[in-house]
């Protein structure tokens, strides 16, 4: 199908988000298509790279992996399979979820750095989606304030804490990875 034909009133499932003929990314929440914007601003990518780079290097040698956009990740794949999205990055630890097209059911971490095209989906849809799949801790990162909130997943709900940019994060689900947050603002 081409993406010109999408509707925003028709419910769409994998296979159809798999076969969308189109140069555009998409993300799809509740069988609902979203246009991704435009390459993101370069401190959205720097913050993305100095992160990807911070957990890849404690995961050496370990079992969990850390991917980057694009990279799918099908939250209920197991049931409706109707939601796929593509985090800034994902750390995946059980690695029977992972194929040869992305994710298939909850990663262990998720980061989302905010832009301005689509910050309210990282922060109201796509939290309450990674709530519902059971995604143990998720990340906003606000290049603009240059903070943090961590959300941590305990008995059905996330609790968050704030960090700013002077601060050291510890990630949750990965005991012993501690992130300099100046380092990943650093320009």
């Amino acid at each position: 199908m081409e993406a010109s034909a999408l509707r925003k009133d028709e419910s769409y499932t994998y296979a159809d988000y798999a076969s969308w003929n189109t140069e555009n990314r998409y993300e799809l929440i509740d069988g609902m298509p979203y246009m991704m914007s435009p390459a993101p601003l370069r401190a959205h990518q720097g913050i993305s790279s100095n992160l990807h780079r911070e957990i890849a290097i404690f995961l050496k040698g370990k079992t969990c992996r850390i991917f980057a956009a694009p990279f799918d990740v099908r939250l209920n794949a197991a049931a409706g399979d109707n939601t796929v999205v593509q985090p800034d990055l994902v750390v995946i630890c059980d690695r029977s979820k992972l194929n040869d097209t992305g994710c298939s059911g909850a990663p262990d971490m998720v980061i989302e750095i905010l832009s301005k095209s689509s910050a309210s989906r990282d922060i109201v849809l796509k939290f309450n989606q990674y709530l519902k799949a059971g995604v143990r801790e998720y990340w906003i990162v606000d290049p603009d304030s240059k903070t943090v909130r961590v959300n941590i997943l305990e008995n059905g709900r996330y609790y968050a804490s704030a960090y700013a940019e002077t601060d050291t994060l510890p990630v949750h689900v990965l005991e012993g990875c501690v992130i300099n947050l100046a380092e990943v603002f650093a320009e």
